[in-house]
């Protein structure tokens, strides 16, 4: 399909996937660019049921639609709702949520909370290049504040102050060079402990780059200093000496929190490191349009299929009697 016919924005793209064929015929060219192929045995040129809008392999037999193994499956929601609401959280910068999902695609609000987890699981990159150069590392701490909570909630949930019972969040950034844009890792972990840290900045950063920290004791003890060229501000002092802060990551610090305190509201902890993925996405993706974030986003849906109970945890939840 060609590129000049892509629509460039959410008007466009509703007017454009309200025709199901269109829907269909975009989505199977995005995802089998060389021509349709059977899942099971990737065999080419299925036969083509147009009553029912799936395939039938002519190999082994076999019927898939173009759901199939991807986020959509089993999604009684068509490509014409399904690809819009792709479209609206890739380029909302500051999220959607569910409500105002299920007003405009006119479903219920259960429905458009799993629709955009299933998205976001879409965004979520679990490959990158090692990060080089100029590189920032810094944590923060997701979680209500204590003076906004009734009374009877503080007793219970608060139990210390600063981020004790907060959900720590752990943020890598590459700044921009003459040839790349800055971009962005960040992850949920247990806690903050000098081994996590350690262990996420050796898998992220390529040794020997510049690394610039807080001087939080963690970064400043152990095998950081060995194998970088590390430096640390003193926030309690100074915001900047010269290439030595971490602005980048206060910078993507602030969109994260502006989205989940003035879109979500409130977010489970079980739940932040997919709403933690939204964001890195659209960080890492600012550079290019609107058609082209939605395509980044459409170009990862395969393989990566999600259940409510696998949502929700119902799994992990003890059986009641």
């Amino acid at each position: 399909m060609k590129t000049k016919h892509l629509p460039s924005t959410l008007h466009e793209a509703i007017r454009y996937f309200a025709d199901k064929d269109t829907s269909l015929t975009f989505l199977a060219s995005l995802r089998w660019p060389k021509g349709v192929a059977c899942p099971a045995c990737e065999a080419r040129n299925p036969g083509f049921l147009k009553t029912r809008r799936i395939w039938k392999c002519r190999d082994c037999g076999k019927q898939f639609s173009v759901k199939l193994g991807t986020i959509f499956e089993d999604s009684p929601i068509g490509l014409d709702r399904w690809l819009p609401a792709i479209w609206m959280l890739a380029n909302s910068k500051n999220g959607i949520s569910s409500y105002e999902l299920a007003r405009a695609l006119d479903v219920t609000q259960k429905t458009g909370w799993f629709m955009l987890h299933r998205i976001r699981l879409a965004m979520a990159s679990k490959t990158f290049e090692k990060m080089r150069g100029h590189v920032e590392a810094d944590e923060t701490f997701i979680g209500g504040k204590a003076k906004f909570m009734h009374q009877s909630k503080r007793k219970r949930v608060i139990r210390g102050t600063g981020g004790m019972d907060k959900a720590p969040v752990l943020g890598i950034l590459q700044r921009k060079s003459e040839t790349e844009s800055s971009r962005i890792r960040a992850v949920v972990v247990d806690n903050l402990g000098k081994r996590n840290l350690h262990t996420t900045i050796l898998e992220t950063v390529k040794r020997g780059s510049n690394l610039y920290t807080d001087t939080t004791w963690q970064y400043t003890k152990g095998k950081i200093a060995r194998l970088y060229q590390h430096e640390a501000i003193n926030h309690a002092k100074e915001y900047a000496r010269g290439q030595v802060h971490t602005n980048g990551l206060e910078n993507f610090w602030s969109l994260l929190k502006r989205a989940i305190k003035g879109t979500y509201v409130s977010v489970d902890p079980f739940h932040l490191f997919q709403y933690v993925d939204e964001q890195v996405f659209r960080f890492n993706k600012r550079g290019t349009n609107d058609r082209g974030r939605f395509v980044s986003a459409l170009a990862d849906i395969v393989g990566k299929r999600l259940t409510y109970r696998d949502l929700t945890g119902a799994d992990l939840k003890p059986a009641t009697t």
